[in-house]
């Protein structure tokens, strides 16, 4: 059984590139572009783990992952062009895995 992956970014084409790496790697993959399509499809795919991008169009990925976590306790991994250490320690504060 392939482990199933939410990469959760606002970019498509940078979703596509990891969506592709992934499949490739053997990892089912859902995908959304804001934050409440991630919380449907969070509910019904019942993801193995979320890669989550910090801003997005109808929120941000540090409230999403609270919410996210309020359902269920899956691993969470930031994938995001912010690198600031402010927003990295913000991220694992709140209870991401890895940024």
């Amino acid at each position: 059984m392939a482990y199933r992956i939410l990469i959760v970014d606002d970019e498509p084409a940078l979703q596509s590139m990891v969506k592709e790496i992934l499949t490739q790697a053997g990892y089912q993959t859902d995908a959304a572009l804001n934050c409440a399509a991630a919380l449907e499809r969070f509910s019904a795919a019942a993801p193995d783990a979320v890669l989550l991008d910090v801003i997005l169009p109808d929120g941000d990925g540090f409230s999403l992952l609270g919410q996210l976590r309020r359902k269920r306790d899956v691993p969470v991994l930031f994938l995001s062009a912010r690198d600031e250490d402010e927003a990295r320690l913000r991220g694992l504060g709140l209870g991401a895995d890895d940024y």
